[in-house]
């Protein structure tokens, strides 16, 4: 690893701390202006003053904010969360422990159908540049990115589920298999490959596919845009020139040289997008009952459960680093001339 390329490294990560600290004080303080009691909001209105007192001084909600917003950040460190405000019988990490696993095994399957489908048809858009083909992409890629994915979701489930019948209307399998599963890796469908549970595979599959889908087609436009603009710029350049004179078939050209030198800025797209996805499930996760960390995230806000908020918030934070750091990388790893 050359001096440089390390150099690139340590200012990658040192610059990622504070907007991860910046992201986490901000909800910290937001979460304390809004409107709402954590207490009252679990037992009610008639508790008494006496008894609300009691549990927040238990709760230590009665401290001073420097001291609760220290408490915060040296639990972020060392992952221990603490247990939620409402109903915190069980510590917060091992929630999230359960949670994290779910929302990933959405976003995967979403992030390779939006990378995969909107990085090919931007590139067949650019190679039929001004006919209908490029025409057809474009108003599709203009379509899926401005509908609402809580609408897109509602269309998807009253056409293949409760019209058709093919597809599960909600949940992340079927009650009646979910019963008797046990998980391992909290990874169901890599939990049903290891214990050779094909029926519970089959479920979890089909429940998982319109919410990746649903998912995956909202982010699809920007890698159809991104893909056409580079590829058209790419299919003009002068060695796509030399190839064509020298008899070179079209299609070689297009898919096997002007797309991998357009794969760059492609790159750095799929990894914030994949960031984006991971902590942008809520609405997808809502919609369809996925129990995620986003589902998790809107029933502990709308209970102003400030300790939950902020650990699942932190999370994301820490994950959008993490991922952010790694393209980072990666991409200067493929093109030298960003270390300088």
């Amino acid at each position: 690893m050359s001096a440089s390329f390390r150099n690139f490294v340590i200012a990658r990560i040192l610059l990622t701390i504070p907007m991860v600290l910046i992201l986490v004080t901000m909800v910290f303080f937001v979460m304390r202006v809004l409107p709402g009691d954590p207490i009252r909001s679990q037992l009610g209105p008639k508790v008494s003053e006496e008894q609300a007192q009691a549990i927040r001084e238990r709760l230590g909600l009665n401290r001073p904010l420097a001291v609760q917003y220290f408490e915060f950040l040296w639990r972020m460190v060392t992952l221990d969360f603490g247990n939620a405000l409402t109903q915190g019988e069980r510590p917060i990490r091992d929630e999230l422990a359960e949670l994290l696993p779910a929302t990933i095994e959405l976003t995967l399957p979403a992030m390779a159908l939006t990378s995969i489908v909107g990085v090919f048809s931007g590139a067949y858009a650019a190679r039929h540049r001004k006919q209908p083909p490029d025409y057809a992409i474009r108003v599709f890629s203009i379509v899926v990115y401005a509908i609402p994915v809580f609408f897109m979701g509602l269309v998807f489930q009253i056409i293949f589920s409760v019209r058709l019948g093919l597809l599960p209307l909600a949940g992340r399998m079927d009650a009646l298999l979910l019963r008797d599963f046990r998980p391992i890796t909290n990874f169901y469908i890599l939990d049903a490959v290891i214990q050779g549970n094909w029926p519970a595979l089959k479920s979890l599959v089909l429940h998982l596919v319109m919410p990746s889908v649903t998912l995956g087609l909202i982010l699809m436009g920007p890698f159809i845009r991104l893909t056409r603009v580079n590829m058209i710029e790419a299919l003009q350049a002068d060695y796509i020139t030399a190839g064509r004179a020298r008899g070179l078939p079209e299609k070689r050209l297009a898919y096997r040289h002007a797309l991998r030198n357009t794969f760059i800025p492609i790159l750095t797209l799929i990894g914030l997008q994949f960031a984006l996805l991971l902590a942008g499930a809520v609405l997808t996760e809502t919609t369809f009952s996925w129990p995620g960390m986003g589902r998790y995230l809107v029933k502990r806000i709308e209970l102003r459960d400030y300790n939950a908020v902020q650990s699942v918030i932190a999370v994301f934070a820490l994950a959008v680093g993490a991922i952010s750091v790694m393209v980072d990388i990666l991409y200067a790893f493929v093109d030298p001339r960003v270390r300088y």
